[in-house]
């Protein structure tokens, strides 16, 4: 047990077993040019609701299931918190969002942006290097410049904004400010609203208390239309796809999907499509629009110099009596949903197509965080990482070169009311008693004698049914100060901390 919190300690500045210092030349397999990367993350898409990774999903998915048998499906990916804004701000940035200024929760429609001036992101690295950048669809990182001396300043929506998508590396931009569910609705393309939310709306109530699917109350464009998002999402990102191909540079897209999160609006053409109800319908939705964007690389002929990536930005929100009324596990047999410490807030689905390098129909056993794409990304350019660019983030390019690959690092797991957990190869760790998100009991009061929090063993115990904290206090011990190292010191996956 004593080596057993050695190797633990030890592993506090671990990292991926692929070394920053790999350039193109030295690592064979690399194509020579430099790849376009399309990475789509949808919004609360369940990693059982696809038919590739859940044969008995009660959604039909042919465009993704399609996608994993041409590349390579992940079994044990993360996002790194089980809401959406904290995931987008980690993903783009590298950095984990309790890092931030929010620690916890969510941003609203009307808050700042919540990336850093100085912060760089994915989209500026690929920027400085020859990219196109775009990002269209669900942004919900705030816009406008945040002042630490006004923190309850909010977004003006009659001026174009200072601060937003537009600089923070990204050219082109047509998105909505937050959640599909969160006022202002209007779009963004550029710097400004399209047209100024003058309306207004007195809010949805949810499907099944007769509603109309949720939305909040609140300003809206005229022509706002919640049906009508998701299509566009897709017509914009295949114009992009289009525009950009036919340039001489490589392109970077981020489409951040609004759906399936509330409201579950499918179009006309979908409803009734499945045996799940709106959310499954919206999620076949979902499924179609993916199609229509690969279905664009295609057309544009660069399939093969194009890495793909589909993934989601924490698990479904799909209670039990959900899973009751339709026998459809959106989350699979993981413990909790969307907002959870436990898995199924945060294990989601990740999809990976590269042609030129990735096996196709493969299956990666390892552990990953959706905020380890931008170390990926730095090291598949064959570039080195600036001193604050990508802090928690360790590539994983050595998987995507074989499937088997183990990476030997952490990862740190984060709910929505703030609770933490770490995981370590089989362990899993949470910093407190409950679910920390929306599943009852959400906070738990210790016994005295009891545990303090939970510790399960994944290989084992997957579902996290048995808390082994008191039966392992060394692996506690050692997994408790691994956690507290990392989060006061950013960087402690980095390679250059070695």
């Amino acid at each position: 047990m004593v080596r057993l919190i050695l190797i633990l300690t030890s592993a506090l500045l671990a990292t991926s077993c692929v070394s920053n210092e790999t350039t193109p030349d030295t690592h064979p397999g690399l194509p020579a040019g430099r790849p376009n990367i399309v990475l789509i993350v949808a919004d609360d898409l369940g990693i059982g609701d696809l038919g590739c990774y859940n044969a008995e999903s009660k959604v039909a998915t042919a465009s993704l299931d399609q996608l994993a048998r041409e590349g390579m499906r992940f079994t044990d990916a993360h996002s790194p918190s089980a809401v959406c804004t904290p995931t987008r701000y980690a993903t783009l940035t590298g950095r984990y969002s309790w890092r931030s200024r929010l620690t916890r929760g969510v941003l609203q429609g009307y808050n700042r942006l919540l990336i850093e001036p100085e912060q760089p992101t994915i989209a500026s690295f690929l920027k400085k290097h020859g990219y196109s950048t775009g990002c269209i669809g669900k942004w919900h990182l705030g816009l406008g410049s945040y002042d630490a001396d006004q923190p309850r300043a909010r977004t003006n929506y009659d001026e174009p904004f200072d601060a937003g998508p537009h600089t923070v590396g990204f050219d082109r931009v047509c998105i909505i400010p937050a959640s599909l569910d969160m006022p202002p609705y209007v779009w963004i393309v550029g710097d400004r609203p399209e047209q100024l939310p003058t309306a207004s709306t007195p809010g949805s109530q949810r499907r099944w208390a007769g509603g109309g699917g949720f939305w909040r109350k609140g300003a809206m464009s005229p022509d706002f239309d919640f049906e009508g998002v998701l299509p566009r999402i897709g017509d914009e990102s295949v114009e992009f796809i289009a525009d950009a191909s036919s340039r001489e540079a490589p392109f970077f897209l981020y489409v951040p999907l609004a759906a399936p999160h509330t409201p579950w609006v499918p179009t006309e053409q979908y409803q009734g499509a499945t045996e799940a109800g709106w959310y499954g319908d919206f999620v076949h939705q979902v499924d179609a629009t993916i199609g229509k964007i690969l279905a664009a690389i295609d057309r544009a002929g660069v399939r093969e110099s194009t890495i793909v990536i589909v993934t989601s930005d924490n698990g479904s929100h799909w209670p039990a009596r959900q899973i009751e009324q339709y026998g459809h596990r959106a989350n699979l047999n993981f413990r909790g949903q969307k907002a959870d410490i436990h898995e199924g807030g945060h294990r989601v689905p990740f999809i990976a197509r590269w042609p030129e390098r990735v096996r196709a129909g493969s299956v990666a056993p390892a552990t990953i965080g959706l905020h380890d794409i931008y170390a990926t990304v730095i090291e598949l350019l064959g570039e080195q990482p600036s001193p604050n660019e990508a802090s928690d983030s360790a590539s994983f390019c050595a998987v995507l070169e074989d499937p088997s690959t183990t990476l030997d690092h952490s990862l740190v797991h984060h709910s929505l009311s703030g609770v933490f957990a770490i995981r370590r190869d089989r362990w899993k760790l949470i910093a407190a008693l409950g679910s920390g998100g929306f599943t009852e009991p959400k906070r738990v009061i210790p016994e005295e004698g009891g545990p303090t929090g939970q510790l399960y063993d994944l290989e084992s115990d997957p579902e996290e049914q048995h808390n082994l904290w008191l039966d392992e206090p060394d692996v506690v011990t050692a997994l408790l100060a691994e956690l507290d190292t990392i989060r006061s010191h950013a960087g402690s996956n980095r390679p250059s901390e070695q």
